[in-house]
């Protein structure tokens, strides 16, 4: 080790959303500290930038924290508590205080009224700069050790100087194939074992060939061995299904799935809002009213015309069945077609740069009053490299805007 290793007040490990967000709060609590950012990467806030397809869903407009709490599928309990000392409406305060306006669109989503990620990231480099906070790029974190003194050594690797800290905040976002997992664990921490999660499905089936792009308002999925379902919107892609529904699905049965090496059978009920008897009486009323219409020419809303024909055809009607041909056999495969449609999962698809992982740094061994490690003093926590993650819509950020907020209190407090 250098004999006098540069010293800071806090070194944040991960340029990403958690890390600006704690260093620029501690910074602002706490002025004249010392703080640096350490990124492995040439580039700042990645996942910023292409988060919302480049618009950066900052948040969602979700403001009472039970509610909020029930999408996270893992640590829902522990933000509970959390969020009634940060929420989305604070998270929308901090921004406008800094120049961001965002704006929420009809399905909770809440954006800049730039609709632009650069518009943050702009905002968050400036605040840097205006506190003084040092930014180290490529930076990869090699080594981590306390000292006799509770401060901490950290080594990078390259030609990049070692550091000494008074306190750490680790807030890579997800650890997955991270080197830091070693040294995290010569520490004393406990690991969930990491496993993907909000991802699309892989379908290989003649129902949905060539329907790409296809997509239905409101479907409700549940894995076959599971009883939990999920709902939302669905898209159909190259690749099989994707959409809010799909997402929502992965990320609650994340494990169990990641059991199974991601193949496995799910039912897609396409018509939730219509009970079966109800199909059985618009089935009833098409052959009595319409009977000499064409089957594939009747589609049920919200139900489009291309996916509606593709069910019919895989129902063994054809082309040209009327409703007044349709046989009692015919009219349940229909039915179940719509009600109970059977797909099997042969893979996943991940956007491994935008999506997350379940899974990180054990929640029991976290104390979530400061974010500080219960295991290493003077260690902290931020953000996706705990065992915690949201569905999609913006409830990741806050997780992370709110696990920063709380750590960057506690350690400014403690000055």
């Amino acid at each position: 080790m250098p004999a006098d290793p540069p010293l800071l007040d806090l070194a944040v490990i991960g340029g990403g959303a958690s890390g600006f967000f704690t260093a620029i709060q501690y910074a602002e609590m706490a002025p004249g500290k010392q703080v640096g950012i350490f990124e492995k990467g040439s580039h700042y806030l990645q996942k910023v930038r292409i988060s919302g397809g480049g618009r950066c869903n900052v948040t969602h407009a979700c403001f009472d924290p039970r509610d909020l709490s029930r999408h996270y599928p893992r640590g829902s309990r522990e933000l509970l508590a959390a969020f009634h000392r940060w929420q989305p409406t604070d998270t929308i305060e901090w921004f406008q205080r800094h120049g961001v306006t965002l704006k929420a669109e009809p399905d909770g989503r809440m954006f800049p009224i730039t609709d632009s990620s650069e518009t943050i990231i702009a905002c968050f480099l400036e605040q840097a700069r205006k506190h003084h906070i040092s930014l180290h790029p490529k930076h990869s974190l090699t080594e981590i050790s306390q000292l006799e003194d509770g401060s901490f050594f950290l080594n990078f690797d390259g030609s990049a100087p070692s550091v000494r800290s008074r306190r750490v905040c680790i807030a890579t976002g997800s650890l997955k194939e991270s080197p830091l997992l070693k040294q995290l664990l010569g520490l004393g921490q406990s690991i969930e074992p990491l496993v993907p999660s909000l991802f699309a499905f892989n379908v290989s089936d003649r129902r949905i060939s060539d329907l790409a792009g296809v997509s239905h308002p409101r479907v409700v999925v549940r894995c076959e061995a599971s009883k939990e379902s999920q709902s939302g919107p669905l898209l159909i892609t190259h690749r099989g299904f994707s959409g809010p529904a799909i997402l929502r699905l992965s990320a609650w049965e994340a494990r169990a799935l990641a059991a199974e090496n991601h193949h496995f059978a799910f039912v897609i009920d396409w018509l939730p809002d219509m009970k079966p008897d109800a199909l059985h009486t618009i089935f009833a009323e098409n052959r009595r009213l319409h009977g000499a219409k064409l089957v594939r020419n009747s589609p049920i809303p919200p139900i489009s015309k291309r996916l509606w024909e593709r069910i019919v055809a895989c129902s063994g009607i054809a082309e040209d069945m009327t409703w007044g041909q349709v046989s009692k056999t015919c009219t349940q495969a229909l039915l179940d077609g719509l009600k109970n449609a059977r797909f099997e999962v042969t893979g996943k698809t991940t956007n491994k740069d935008e999506f997350v992982t379940c899974g990180g740094i054990v929640r029991k061994t976290i104390d979530f009053r400061s974010m500080e490690s219960r295991v290493t003093p003077g260690l902290y926590f931020t953000g996706e490299c705990i065992d915690i993650d949201g569905i999609t819509g913006g409830f990741n950020f806050q997780a992370a805007w709110t696990t920063a907020h709380i750590a960057a209190t506690a350690m400014a407090q403690a000055e």
